[in-house]
């Protein structure tokens, strides 16, 4: 099934424009992993991995970040970005607002079943929800040599997985983007074209 995205909106335009971002060691990019409360298969629908894009997208705008390439697993996220905060924020912005929007699409939606195997108990009777582990693996990343390598494990995780035999044919990935074959209605676009490169 494919998304259909209508056209950017002036905000979402201009920060497609803003700046260029140059790796270094004073200028690092982040590699950042978050996976799914208990290692549920949370995302295994593709209106679930849309709804974590649009969160993504939301992210990016309100923490004023880049997001250089991205896949949606079943059970887990992968996602490089730039520096223009803290690890600690940048993970705060996109963990935070995906959840967020996850759990009330879920409740929207009557999904109960889902949101009973989200839920944890906290204190006596009180419930709340976690999508994600509290501990999620975030790496700096200084070199260009290594920002490839990491855009490269992204887009091959859904081969890796057995999802598809090409990683253009993962439709919640950045791959097609980076291989310059960006679908008219992309799930998330991404910011690695403002990558200024050596």
């Amino acid at each position: 099934m494919l998304f259909r995205r209508g056209p950017l909106s002036p905000l979402r335009l201009r920060r497609r424009i803003v700046t260029m971002f140059q790796i270094s060691r004073d200028s690092p990019a982040y590699f950042l992993t978050s996976v799914a409360h208990d290692r549920l298969p949370i995302f295994r629908q593709d209106n679930i991995k849309q709804v974590i894009c649009d969160a993504f997208d939301e992210a990016r705008i309100s923490g004023g970040i880049k997001i250089f390439a991205y896949v949606i697993m079943l059970d887990h996220t992968h996602v490089l970005t730039d520096n223009a905060r803290e690890i600690k924020d940048v993970l705060r912005y996109l963990n935070g607002i995906s959840a967020k929007r996850l759990l009330d699409h879920l409740k929207e939606n009557g999904h109960e079943s889902s949101l009973a195997k989200l839920r944890i108990q906290e204190r006596v009777n009180n419930h709340k929800h976690s999508v994600y582990e509290h501990h999620p693996n975030a790496l700096r990343i200084t070199g260009e040599d290594a920002l490839m390598q990491k855009v490269n494990y992204i887009h091959l995780n859904p081969v890796r997985a057995g999802l598809v035999e090409h990683p253009d044919d993962y439709l919640f990935s950045s791959a097609r983007q980076w291989h310059g074959r960006s679908l008219e209605n992309e799930p998330l676009l991404t910011d690695h074209r403002s990558i200024k490169w050596r």
